[in-house]
């Protein structure tokens, strides 16, 4: 059931020419928890400690199953040379989370809001149909990685594992009746757990450390062999997710700082800073998923390891230590429970931005569920094990294809004196920006070509 719209606090019209929006102000997002989040104490270290949480909501899209989809077929087919691909991605999520951060604490507006405001409505329309789509295919890849894990580590089979993933409303419910920094926590905990699994199976897998520091350098095979480069895409698409940027946007309006320029320009700083230590973690987790299927998989010629549940098999005799499997499905179930806490947060964002509709948090979770939850059964009951696992590689490029509509707003916003004031993206930043953007939507019309011509 729709609730009522919430008045807007102010007046409905303001010259564009004054501030480049059509109004002065909006009314949040995510309004039960707006500026719930006070900024205690004065030294730097307390500030920090009250700013970081949004980043590693952020974070947990960098590291869910899509991630180890592309990441295990990257690693058992080509080694350690998309390592760099990891890399470029984990950059380029840093600099655009960077953007998305300050959008949302310099102009009050999240990244959705943003564009409803500028654009005109069958404009808004599209973009909304395009993010919505992104995040389908992302709670697809949360829904099938979470039933596998379930399938491996207590056998329930995959079509009753995708539909119990439903139940994870529940969890999301009671987190939001008890406070943002709750569900915070819980998102750090996993991740931490996550962290730790696959720090365990790094070391008993003994990569080569030659190789590792090799595959962080960038080679133009990557962008000559199709099979490759559909597979850096999907990476790159894992990594640097669309409905992230409208995610952060919003959550950094949690935190109650000054509303003024010194206390907004102390709040991107904190905001950039919690955003690239988390993206730091997930960094190390999507190499070390690579880093074990290479030594584990590509090193012992099996280079068609593409499936989940071919390395959990796998694992255990080829690294010749117990539990190796296990510990591996473990970090997989954590991966994918962390990914559906936010997947509710960014439906709703988008929706309230574009539309201005909002959902009870029940509603709108069961709606995004029952777009993932009927193709992945569907596939599951069709194809099988294997279905799934192409399904959710295809995902992730599908993910990788709606970047460039989310993309381009974002610098075009904060690079718009007229919007950001003092904090417009100085020269240097901007042009960075942009050739990040135009970069992304080149490999994109590469990755088309080589699907129309029948590279892949």
């Amino acid at each position: 059931m729709a609730l009522p719209k919430v008045p807007s606090r102010e007046p409905p019209e303001h010259p564009r020419k004054e501030t480049g929006w059509r109004h002065a102000r909006l009314t949040p997002s995510l309004a039960e928890v707006y500026r719930s989040v006070p900024v205690i104490g004065t030294s730097t270290w307390r500030k920090a400690l009250a700013f970081a949480g949004p980043g590693y909501l952020i974070a947990v899209g960098y590291m869910d199953p899509g991630n180890w989809a592309t990441d295990l077929a990257g690693g058992s087919a080509f080694g350690y040379r998309l390592l760099c691909v990891i890399l470029l991605s984990n950059l380029m999520a840093v600099l655009l989370q960077g953007l998305s951060s300050k959008l949302g604490i310099v102009t009050g507006r999240d990244l959705a809001q943003a564009c409803r405001d500028h654009y005109s409505r069958p404009v808004v329309i599209f973009q909304w149909v395009i993010c919505e789509t992104a995040i389908a295919a992302c709670d697809l890849a949360e829904v099938i990685g979470s039933a596998i894990a379930l399938n491996l580590l207590f056998h329930i089979p995959i079509t009753i594992g995708v539909v119990l993933t439903a139940l994870d409303v529940l969890v999301v419910l009671f987190l939001q009746t008890k406070g943002f920094r709750w569900l915070e926590a819980l998102v750090i905990v996993l991740i931490a757990t996550i962290g730790l699994c696959f720090l365990f199976e790094v070391v008993i897998s003994k990569p080569s450390l030659s190789g590792v520091i090799g595959g962080f350098i960038p080679s133009a095979d990557i962008v000559r062999d199709p099979r490759m480069l559909y597979i850096a895409m999907g990476i790159l698409g894992a990594t640097v997710m669309p409905h992230n940027l409208y995610l952060h946007s919003s959550i950094v309006q949690t935190r109650r700082y000054e509303q003024t320029a010194a206390g907004k320009r102390e709040a991107v700083r904190f905001a950039f800073l919690d955003s690239t230590i988390a993206l730091t973690f997930a960094l190390f987790i999507n190499a070390a998923i690579l880093i074990v299927a290479a030594a584990s998989f590509h090193k012992t010629g099996h280079t068609d390891v593409a499936e989940i549940q071919q390395a959990y098999t796998l694992l255990t005799p080829l690294l010749g230590v117990g539990g190796a499997s296990a510990v591996f499905a473990l970090a997989l179930l954590a991966s994918g429970q962390n990914s559906t806490l936010t997947g509710t947060l960014a439906g709703q964002i988008v929706m309230e931005g574009f539309l201005q509709i909002r959902l009870r948090p029940w509603v709108r979770r069961l709606i995004t569920r029952g777009l993932a939850i009927v193709p992945a059964v569907i596939v599951a009951i069709l194809y099988g094990e294997s279905g799934t696992a192409k399904l959710l590689v295809m995902s992730q490029v599908v993910l990788s294809l709606q970047l460039s509509f989310a993309v381009f707003p974002l610098v075009r916003f904060t690079s718009d004196r007229l919007k950001m004031g003092e904090f417009v993206n100085p020269a240097w930043l901007r042009a960075l920006s942009y050739f990040v953007a135009f970069f992304i939507a080149a490999l994109n019309v590469w990755l088309i070509a080589q699907l129309l011509t029948g590279g892949q």
